[in-house]
């Protein structure tokens, strides 16, 4: 049995399972190589602009191996949620968690994923940030207590999923939803024509027989 690849390779830049199942579903299955990018040695800075330059980053990181399928697309994202101005990464620990929560529950934060795309042939790049606002509910402090129990909110932007466990915390969003999940298709779709590239490309071909 043959396996019908893409037109247009995707190598994608993350070890994110949400990302991965993203771009799946979407009929997309990239190449998926760790960039190992340390995301805190960038200083301080806006939102937007953290999420860009790590996105940038890792897609730079990635690109720059000489073991990428011939002619592949290199996909950075990170995610940051903004909230009162503060940038909230991931946890980490249960308590920032718990605290977060707190902080975040009955009101709205702004979740913002950089993308950068890098096109191997060519040595262009492309590069933007979504951004989509998220509405959270008003949890109680036994249901945030359950649910940092279970670690999920610990190792993803925000403490918070929309996809998983979380998704009957969020109340709703205004954007798109994929960005929340961590990759905005229709972004990727722009930037990938920027680029000279269709978005059907990163779609196995056709089999012929």
């Amino acid at each position: 049995m043959t396996i019908a690849r893409a037109r247009t390779p995707l190598v994608l830049a993350s070890q994110s399972p949400a990302r991965l199942a993203t771009l799946r579903a979407a009929g997309i299955e990239p190449v998926v190589v760790v960039s190992g990018v340390d995301e805190d040695q960038l200083g301080p800075l806006p939102p937007a602009e953290l999420a860009l330059q790590l996105a940038e980053l890792k897609s730079a990181a990635v690109a720059s191996r000489d073991d990428l399928p011939d002619g592949a697309l290199v996909l950075g994202c990170d995610s940051v949620l903004e909230l009162d101005g503060e940038v909230l990464g991931k946890p980490g620990a249960a308590e920032e968690a718990v605290r977060r929560w707190r902080s975040m529950r009955g009101r709205s934060g702004v979740l913002m994923t950089g993308h950068c795309l890098h096109d191997t042939g060519t040595g262009h790049v492309a590069s933007a940030t979504a951004t989509t606002t998220v509405h959270f509910a008003e949890v109680t402090d036994e249901e945030i207590a359950a649910y940092v129990a279970t670690e999920e909110p610990l190792h993803v932007a925000g403490g918070f999923t929309v996809d998983g466990l979380g998704g009957a915390f969020v109340a709703g969003i205004e954007g798109d939803h994929h960005n929340v999940v961590g990759v905005s298709l229709p972004l990727v779709r722009e930037l990938a024509a920027e680029l000279g590239h269709r978005w059907t490309d990163f779609w196995p071909a056709p089999s012929t027989r």
